[in-house]
């Protein structure tokens, strides 16, 4: 994962400003390119996510000298692609249909089922694994504000209550955070997240009348009878629990692990092997039913990992100047709940909420002479032990904004762009990176996220 965030601000003076631009460019790509030249876009995405990281990698390595970041940099995205691509595959193999109405109370009990198993087997998991049967369910009424809102909900927000469930927390985590604090300090909180945004969606869905679609009578009459649930392709369930469990073997948590050392840091490599080699086994052995029934392919994954890859590269210098600015004497008098709320919260949604959580944890450390890199102090810190209990709601503050804000746009969190990958590999039109932010995320996620910042935050009511 990144340093913390007085190495960033330390080293950031070097890195001058108009290094952000290949950041912006491959953002304001992402936006515009499957809008206006989709075509093109469709086909030159690779290369150009490649060439713009490997340019500002390039600046890092021979003009600032600086390899600290970059090889930071390089191991957490290495663990994010291959965490993704391998849930990907374990999932791909899963065939799950429920043989229900697509009623609005139905699919607000389906992202709610997904919210609560997103805390199991995190957001990412609980996404791949609901989504293409969330798609057939609602095949004759499928809109995107239904996509939209399952990435609200199982993608980002049901991960609030475990380390497991999102990223960020998980981060926390590692570095001392109790494994059981985010049930105990975050449970309603989430419950207010959920109920805001099932409300919403249930409205909303409330006025979604498909009259375009005649379904076949004994369909109907089925659905009507009972619901039922099946899945095909269970023994990939077992692959599954390993590549979560293998997320626990981190060197810096457990000795003794094989690693790779740089400049003190410990660098993991055996979880990616086990995770590549459960991805290769679930491929290799999955059921061809499952398969073909998810219409498996590799492309979402690979739209993920090839952007994804631009966006950790030039997003480097980004993070720094961020984090300059932020860790700036003339700032430390502002490091309040309400500000790391709306602080972490502004970059979540556009810089990929888990480095933004590790720069904001050590920012908030920060100002009680505390470091990230003492588990003991981290503890500390998340229960408010030797500092009068003042630290716990700062952390809170991280915490809920890291995940909530990360729906906020489609890269601020993993599973976001592959939702949507997915959701246009089966034919859905989803809107464009603006119009995400315009149409659905100002309009409906900002006034939920408004209410939970005064309510808990601001006011302490929870």
């Amino acid at each position: 994962m990144l340093n913390n965030l007085i190495l960033l601000a330390q080293t950031a003076h070097d890195v001058p400003a108009f290094l952000i631009i290949p950041f912006l460019l491959l953002i304001g790509l992402i936006a515009s390119g499957p809008v206006l030249f989709g075509h093109f876009w469709e086909h030159n995405y690779k290369p150009i996510a490649i060439t713009l990281g490997l340019t500002v990698l390039a600046y890092y390595l021979f003009a600032l000298q600086n390899h600290h970041m970059p090889i930071h940099t390089f191991f957490e995205y290495l663990s994010f692609a291959v965490l993704l691509s391998s849930l990907y595959i374990a999932a791909g193999g899963i065939y799950i249909n429920i043989n229900a109405n697509a009623t609005p109370l139905m699919n607000v009990a389906i992202v709610m089922v997904g919210a609560a198993l997103a805390n199991l087997v995190g957001t990412t998991g609980a996404s791949l694994l609901l989504i293409r049967p969330f798609i057939r369910m609602n095949v004759h009424r499928i809109k995107p504000y239904q996509i939209i809102f399952f990435i609200f909900i199982v993608s980002n927000a049901g991960g609030l209550l475990t380390p497991l469930g999102d990223p960020p927390l998980f981060i926390g985590f590692l570095k001392g955070v109790p494994f059981f604090w985010t049930l105990q300090h975050l449970f309603f909180p989430w419950l207010l997240a959920i109920g805001l945004l099932s409300l919403i969606f249930f409205i909303i869905d409330s006025r979604n009348k498909e009259t375009d679609f005649i379904p076949d009578p004994a369909v109907v009459a089925r659905n009507n009878e009972k619901t039922e649930f099946y899945i095909s392709g269970k023994r990939n369930l077992f692959w599954l629990a390993i590549i979560i469990g293998a997320i626990f073997l981190d060197p810096n948590v457990i000795e003794g692990l094989p690693h790779i050392s740089y400049d003190g840091s410990r660098f993991s490599f055996l979880r990616e092997v086990i995770q590549l080699a459960a991805a290769f086994f679930c491929y290799r052995f999955s059921s061809k039913t499952a398969l073909a029934g998810n219409k498996f392919s590799f492309h979402p994954i690979l739209e993920v990992v090839f952007l994804f890859f631009g966006i950790f590269f030039t997003m480097m210098p980004a993070l720094q100047l961020s984090a300059a600015i932020a860790s700036s004497p003339e700032y430390a008098g502002y490091i309040t709940p309400n500000f790391l709320y709306w602080a972490t919260g502004s970059l979540s949604g556009f810089l990929d909420n888990a480095p933004t959580y590790a720069n904001f944890l050590s920012l908030g450390m920060a100002k009680f002479d505390m470091a990230q890199n003492s588990i003991i102090e981290v503890r500390q810190f998340a229960t408010g032990t030797g500092v009068g209990g003042h630290t716990t709601v700062l952390l809170e503050a991280i915490s809920l904004a890291s995940v909530l804000f990360g729906a906020f746009t489609y890269i601020g969190n993993g599973p976001n762009f592959m939702v949507k990958a997915i959701a246009e590999s089966a034919g859905i039109k989803m809107p464009s990176f603006f119009a995400y932010v315009f149409k659905y995320s100002i309009p409906f996620l900002l006034p939920a996220l408004i209410l939970i910042w005064y309510l808990v935050v601001h006011l302490r009511l929870f």
